[in-house]
Formats: C-alpha cells, structure tokens, sequence
C-alpha cells in the first residue's frame, strides 16, 4: 500500500465563476476521499480564463472516479481531469 501524489487540473464554467469557492468545495471533496495536504495553484489558460490546480496526497490503492464525479459536480465545474498522478517515495 503505497501513497500517491495526485493533481486534478478544474475547469470554471467561466471566467467570473469565483474560484476561492470552487477551490473550497473541490477541497472538501478530497478531504471526504481522504485527500490529504492540499496544495492549489491557479494557473491562466486563456482569455481571462483560470484553471484551479489542485495537488494532494491518497492510497494509491483507491478509487479516484467517485472522487473526480463529486469534483465536476461541484457548481461553476466545467471539467475537472487528474492531470498527474504518481507514487511518492520516502
């Protein structure tokens, strides 16, 4: 049983979609599908247009498509897609 490091790249239906509130709720998410340390980055894409980059740690072993539904579920969520996802060591 070993832990991942994951980063899920989330998408706003717009760019005047409030992205602090998007990035609490995602959080939310991931801390109920024991994500642990979040860390977020918010990254221009294009034309005003923000994504919210959000990197947190889980069991390797569990599912993440669940996880990811209740994310592009969240309001103001056009995409959300696991854009890295590897094994941490030490």
């Amino acid at each position: 049983m070993g832990t991942a490091l994951i980063t899920i790249k989330i998408m706003p239906t717009s760019p005047e979609s409030n992205l602090e509130e998007i990035q609490k709720k995602a959080e939310s998410v991931i801390a109920e599908h024991e994500g642990q340390k979040p860390s977020v980055v918010i990254e221009p894409v294009a034309f005003g247009l923000n994504s919210v980059n959000i990197s947190f740690s889980r069991d390797e072993n569990l599912d993440n498509d669940e996880m990811l539904e209740k994310v592009r579920s969240v309001e103001n969520v056009n995409s959300a897609e696991i854009t890295d996802f590897r094994r941490a060591f030490g």
